[in-house]
This record gives structure tokens, sequence and C-alpha cells, in this order.
């Protein structure tokens, strides 16, 4: 797996950001079956970054946590069904691997709701790593069902890594 990080915020933390988010991305990877090496783009920002990309994105003036940017469209979640006319979009022609999207996560709400929820930095970069890899999976949580869906599996997986709320 790739895994490209580039800190605008040039924000410190006090664990590793590469190796927990590869941790991450792998963990949600093999628990969905990706049948492909998948290369991801993760991308620190600020407040003032992350409200930018929400208005220009999807319209929504206000900072965000976390965006998604899949590179792939799913039919249903977590089948990684590449059509063949979009196999030069989806791979890297390089490397062979599934240009899985970019992740946009903003340090100043993740430090906001780490202090809100009384846990760790860790914990809180680790659960939007999670909940950003399952969207692009394909999953969602417009709706009750697919929400607790993508809940169950971020606890799962953040409780394997053995990275809980402290």
């Amino acid at each position: 797996m790739t895994f490209y990080v580039e800190n605008e915020s040039q924000a410190k933390l006090p664990f590793d950001i590469e190796s927990v988010g590869r941790l991450v991305c792998e963990a949600v990877l093999e628990s969905e079956r990706c049948p492909y090496e998948a290369q991801v783009n993760l991308v620190l920002t600020d407040n003032a970054g992350i409200r930018e990309l929400n208005r220009e994105c999807r319209g929504i003036d206000r900072e965000t946590d976390v965006l998604s940017f899949p590179n792939l469209e799913f039919e249903k979640e977590g089948i990684f069904e590449v059509p063949k006319e979009a196999e030069a979009d989806c791979f890297d022609p390089e490397t062979g691997e599934l240009m899985l999207g970019d992740i946009m996560i903003s340090m100043d709400k993740m430090q906001e709701q780490a202090e809100s929820y009384g846990h760790s930095l860790k914990r809180e970069f680790a659960f939007l790593v999670a909940h950003s890899m399952l969207h692009l999976c394909g999953y969602d949580h417009m709706e009750p069902m697919e929400a607790e869906v993508m809940e169950g599996k971020q606890e799962e997986l953040l409780a394997g890594l053995g990275i809980t709320r402290d």
C-alpha cells in the first residue's frame, strides 16, 4: 500500500501520523477484503482549509472534521468492481495500485473533538481515518441503517488495533 501524507497545518502530534494512518488504512482494506494493492492520499489542514473545500465541493459553508474523496464509484459498499473502461482512471500506471481516493482532516477540529470526547489525539485521528476510509470503500451514513453499519465497523476496527477510547 502507498500512503501519502501532506501536512499543510504543520501541526505536531504525539504519535507518528504516517504509521498510525497507514495501520488504520491497511486494517480497513483487509477487513473489506480489497483485492488490490491500494493508494491513499491524506491531507492534514486547518479549519479554514477544510471549510473552503467543504464550501467548494459540498456547498456547505462551515468547518467539518474530515472530507473523503473516493476515486471509485461503488454499486455496493465494499465491492471493488472496476469497470474495464474506468481502469485507466482507477489504477496508477506506474505501480498498478488502485487509487482509492483522498482524505482531508482538519487538525483543529480533530483536536477540538478529542478534547470534547475526552480521548487521545491518536484515537480521534485513527477514528477519522477509519471513517474516511470506509467512505472510500463505498460506505455512507445518510440513513440510520447505514450509520449503524459504519459505526459498528469503525469501532470494531479500532478495537482490533487496540486504539480505544482512553
